[in-house]
């Protein structure tokens, strides 16, 4: 997979229980059905604990950009305002495309 797609996430402490049970069953589940990518990663930032949040990066990972591109124009827009709908407010996120350029074995 050449192509990561990161999306860091900082949610309130109040609403941070919900948003990952509903990361975990709702949205990443959703995003996996589009086909785009073939695997995903989920981090917990450390010593991350006087932002007033906490922090996630969610790793999605693609084969090319063709994917991602398709994902972003088809997918994104629909997912993310169910985010909002959800969790407006509640949580910061931005996103960072990175492209693998050499891998240990």
């Amino acid at each position: 997979m050449n192509i990561l797609y990161n999306v860091t996430v900082n949610i309130e402490n109040d609403s941070h229980d919900n948003w990952l049970h509903w990361m975990l069953t709702e949205h990443i589940p959703q995003v996996m059905k589009t086909e785009m990518f073939k695997e995903y990663k989920i981090f917990k930032l450390q010593g991350d604990e006087d932002t007033g949040g906490i922090t996630y990066s969610i790793q999605y990972f693609a084969e090319s950009m063709k994917e991602v591109d398709e994902y972003m124009k088809t997918h994104a827009p629909f997912l993310r305002n169910e985010a909002d709908k959800k969790f407006g407010g509640k949580f910061v996120a931005f996103r960072s495309l990175l492209e693998l350029i050499h891998h240990s074995a």
